[in-house]
């Protein structure tokens, strides 16, 4: 225990792994700790998209939408084999909102920050012209068309934790802070480890990015809580893909809340989210029957093809910390965030609130705090820095021809796939593997043993969860009996501490 850590980051979603990354960049040593897996929580149950926050502004939100624009032109720079550019179909209904509001909201979205080509300018849709009309009730006859992107929210954590090790960070996974002891000039963290076994560790200062949970550990930690958080809970509903096509559709809502539908895992479309407040565990969050029947109606008031519970084939909720403000309604409390450094002793930032979308600046203003308050001052990097791994190749479609003149022999739908995931690290993932033969057992749905063990030997992958829902997901093409299988390759096939059976509340049989 000689040794001192700059900084310890508690907490592994993606607030704490994009830290954990800013601050390695920056020459510091770091520790991160999640009490579960990476990206367990609230970090894999978002909409899954990088987007500026259309409706935010209508709720006068301009510096946060302006902030989260210019972040969906980084990240897409950053990833974009996992960032997919698309386009948003807003149908008009003139008992919503008039069109010139839409259009004014549309033009101002569009000029608050330059986007450049792969996010182009919005405009006017003929429905009865245009084929993706065909997917909505014959009433609607004019559409806006406006572009944003996808991403695999789980996968954008594991890059940045990724990253983070490749420069030094210490990433430790189903590792609790149990307290935190502040001294004059450091802090004696203590750490459960997954066997169990206590570890006490000197860190310089702490970092809580543990989102739900920010009051809990300050309360480990002897503090209170610098500033109140909501938990407002959003749930998602998965159903067979609705449309052939691969444009997103923003449904608005009588209650004044707007409604995704998404292309999803190529077979299936996903329709979220609600807002509602929520008390209780934040890991014990699961949606309530009707917020299904929520988003099915939310659906069945624009497009011809009718949703319904029983079509449900997946479901998800997570718990958002957002700032508690003035609004009574939880859809329209700010997706912003807040910072609060106490640097009196030692320091101990802790992060408040937040989305998706703007996780990177967030966490370059959290370092720079940390750099003054520990007498450093490296500069920032991550804007115009490398990519994340595996987005040095651009998209998944400009990676294909590089991978199959290696991989001649492997099918175009599992090298596409494995783009999807993994970018320029396709190559370490199938190594010498240039048959099918090579790939070893095949658990079903292009899902092999050479992926399997690549998950569990460079990402943390130990429980079949962490693999089925957060690293791919295939816990939506796999069967009962093929979870199973996995399962036990993870348990006996690959002797991995803590592996345990599939969790059946998260597929809806």
């Amino acid at each position: 225990m000689d040794d001192i850590v700059d900084v310890l980051v508690v907490g592994g979603g993606i607030n704490g792994a994009g830290i954990a990354r800013d601050a390695a960049g920056r020459g510091w040593s770091v520790c991160l700790c999640e009490q579960d897996d990476l990206a367990a929580h609230t970090s894999s149950a978002s909409t899954k998209l990088i987007h500026g926050g259309l409706r935010y502004l209508q709720y006068g939100q301009f510096s946060l939408v302006r902030k989260a624009l210019r972040e969906r032109s980084v990240l897409h720079r950053l990833a974009p084999h996992l960032v997919t550019p698309t386009t948003f179909l807003l149908p008009h209904a003139r008992h919503l909102r008039p069109a010139w509001m839409l259009r004014a909201g549309l033009w101002l979205y569009d000029h608050l920050e330059h986007a450049g080509p792969a996010f182009p300018h919005a405009r006017r849709i003929n429905l009865r012209r245009d084929p993706r009309g065909e997917v909505l009730q014959a009433r609607f006859r004019t559409a806006f068309s406006y572009a944003d992107a996808r991403v695999d929210d789980a996968r954008l954590v594991l890059l940045n934790a990724l990253d983070a090790r490749e420069r030094g960070a210490d990433i430790r996974t189903r590792t609790r802070c149990e307290q935190l002891i502040r001294h004059r000039d450091h802090w004696l963290a203590v750490l459960r480890q997954p066997d169990g076994q206590i570890a006490r560790m000197r860190v310089r200062a702490v970092v809580n990015a543990t989102g739900p949970w920010a009051g809990n550990l300050l309360e480990r930690a002897g503090m209170d809580a610098p500033i109140g958080l909501r938990l407002v809970q959003g749930s998602h509903i998965v159903v067979p893909r609705l449309y052939a096509h691969d444009s997103a559709y923003l449904l608005q809502q009588p209650d004044q809340r707007v409604v995704f539908v998404i292309p999803f895992e190529q077979d299936y479309s996903l329709i979220g989210t609600t807002d509602l407040d929520y008390e209780g565990d934040p890991a014990r969050v699961r949606i309530a029957p009707d917020e299904v029947a929520y988003l099915c109606d939310a659906v069945n008031g624009w497009l011809r093809a009718a949703v319904r519970p029983e079509h449900v084939v997946w479901q998800f909720s997570g718990v958002r910390p957002l700032l508690a403000d003035h609004h009574h309604d939880a859809a329209k409390v700010t997706r912003d965030y807040r910072l609060h450094l106490d640097a009196q002793q030692a320091p101990l930032l802790s992060v408040l609130g937040g989305k998706l979308t703007t996780y990177r600046t967030l966490a370059e203003e959290a370092v720079d705090q940390l750099g003054t308050a520990l007498g450093r001052d490296p500069p920032a990097w991550t804007a115009d820095g490398p990519a994340l791994p595996g987005g040095d190749g651009g998209s998944v479609e400009a990676l294909l021809p590089a991978l199959q003149a290696v991989y001649p022999q492997q099918s175009d739908a599992l090298l596409r796939d494995l783009a999807r995931r993994h970018g320029t690290r396709v190559r370490a993932v199938l190594g010498d593997a240039h048959t099918q033969e090579d790939l070893g057992q095949h658990f079903g749905a292009g899902l092999y043993q050479r992926e399997v063990d690549y998950l569990i030997e460079h990402e943390w992958v130990v429980e079949p969860d962490d693999l089925l829902w957060r690293r791919t997901h295939f816990g939506l093409h796999l069967d009962p009996a093929q979870r199973q299988d996995l399962a036990t390759y993870l348990r006996e096939g690959r002797p991995t501490a803590g592996a345990t059976a599939v969790h059946p509340r998260r597929l809806v049989d």
